[in-house]
């Protein structure tokens, strides 16, 4: 399992010790990655339009292709989501 986000490295280090988190969390500084998998783009809040990270997850299978895709993650239930889809 890996997180993507636009977050600097050093930024992650703390985040991870902070959240204990189990998997890998790539740092994506130039958006390359979140742009090629459509999670980068215009965001809107509190009528302020800027570009920003969408939080999508990718479930992608040992053959390298995208199995399912969720739009609009919302963190606190969305483990339990993944894990239910693999059977766990």
């Amino acid at each position: 399992m890996v997180g993507v986000s636009c977050d600097p490295v050093a930024k992650h280090d703390k985040f991870i010790a902070k959240h204990d988190l189990p998997f890998t969390l790539l740092s994506d500084e130039d958006q390359k990655v979140c742009k090629a998998y459509g999670a980068w783009g215009l965001k809107k809040f509190m009528g302020r339009e800027y570009e920003g990270i969408f939080r999508v997850t990718f479930l992608i299978g040992p053959n390298g292709r995208i199995e399912k895709i969720w739009p609009k993650v919302k963190p606190a239930e969305h483990a339990a989501e993944v894990l239910a889809e693999l059977g766990a």
